[in-house]
């Protein structure tokens, strides 16, 4: 049984793009990624970070090229693994082409400031040649000199301009493979800026508040920033930027799309914070559970309630239930209905196996209906 209340988000029509073999935008489901912060050059460390974000579910990886070393090394990293790779590019025109050329999905950089028109023509030609989406990567932090005199100080009207500008770059070059972005370290700069954007482009939009900040304060910015677009339509691919393991961001990033029901990814827990009534140590269970079930990528709902005041109530909107109560027993749960009594002692070992059972069922109906 699931909330009888539930509001589906209408997102912003946009246009879709591909990157790499995944398509942005339109009618595609919201990407999540993050961006590796090895030494590029350091093949062997740059592929393993890369490879433990594809095994947290990274749809892109973003790798920084700030010399003909690192755009060089993308060749060998992409060979060595699977999910495409965006190239963060930074006024040097010559590295976004060794980049599209080395096998790079996206280059990350902004044509207003690449150079000459001819140095642009080469770049995008780079890109078109290689089937290479570009990102127009606007942020508050480092705008035009140009926009700045005008507006005085960042705000969203200048980052908006600022896009804009380099927007029609690309339209003049009759090039259409793009999504935008403009950030802000600052929530509300970010937001403002973001909904002003949406109404002037088709583009696909890169959401995200930079310099958000460490593991906790950077979890919140980026979940009131993106959560509060993401409300409204707007957003087509999300990073989450943290001061942190860069897997911790895909981890954030899916958890902010499953608690607005767009996009499931493993196992989602509701559990309560605890307090005196709980039967067990709901805290210490939750964080073993989340541990033995971190391998799974199929969508499961779990609830995890130490006493039967709102227990049952969610476990009646999960597929698999434990609610605390009894003595030294709670009563687990399967599609909100009564299974049995479980011990405690029990209980952990109980919930995964029940789970990964709900997982064989999800795998054998697809492979049913195929």
């Amino acid at each position: 049984m699931k909330n009888s209340y539930w509001q589906e988000i209408k997102r912003r029509k946009s246009n879709k793009i591909m990157v790499g073999n995944i398509p942005v935008g339109g009618d595609s489901p919201i990407t999540v990624q993050s961006m590796t912060n090895t030494n590029t050059a350091d093949l062997e460390a740059t592929i393993n970070q890369v490879k433990s974000l594809e095994n947290a579910g990274a749809d892109f990886v973003r790798i920084s090229c700030p010399d003909q070393e690192s755009s060089f090394a993308l060749k060998n990293i992409v060979a060595e693994t699977k999910v495409p790779i965006i190239a963060d590019i930074h006024f040097h025109y010559k590295r976004a082409i060794e980049a599209a050329e080395s096998g790079a999905s996206c280059l990350r950089f902004n044509p207003g400031n690449i150079g000459s028109r001819e140095r642009i023509l080469e770049v995008v030609k780079a890109a078109r040649d290689n089937d290479c989406s570009i990102r127009i990567g606007v942020n508050a932090g480092s705008l035009e000199k140009k926009i700045l005199e005008k507006y005085k100080s960042p705000s969203p009207e200048a980052m908006v301009e600022s896009a804009l500008m380099h927007e029609n770059i690309l339209k003049d070059l009759d090039f259409n493979n793009y999504k935008i972005s403009v950030k802000a370290s600052s929530v509300l700069l970010t937001v403002e800026a973001y909904k002003k954007l949406a109404l002037k482009t088709k583009a696909p939009l890169h959401l995200g508040i930079t310099e958000a900040g460490g593991m906790i304060d950077g979890t919140i910015k980026s979940s009131i920033g993106i959560g509060q677009l993401l409300t409204q339509g707007i957003g087509d691919t999300i990073r989450v930027s943290l001061s942190a393991d860069p897997v911790e961001e895909i981890k954030v990033g899916f958890g902010i799309l499953k608690s607005l029901g767009l996009r499931h990814r493993g196992v989602t827990i509701i559990s309560c914070p605890s307090c005196a009534r709980q039967g067990f140590d709901v805290i210490e269970t939750v964080k073993k559970l989340e541990k033995k079930l971190s391998h799974i990528t199929e969508s499961v709902t779990l609830s995890v309630m130490g006493c039967v005041v709102n227990g049952p109530g969610e476990a009646l909107m999960t597929e698999v239930g434990f609610t605390g109560g009894g003595k030294e027993s709670g009563m687990l749960y399967i599609d909100g209905n009564r299974l049995m009594k479980c011990k405690n002692d029990d209980m952990i070992d109980t919930i995964v196996g029940y789970v990964e059972e709900k997982i064989r069922e999800k795998e054998n109906s697809k492979k049913n209906l195929s």
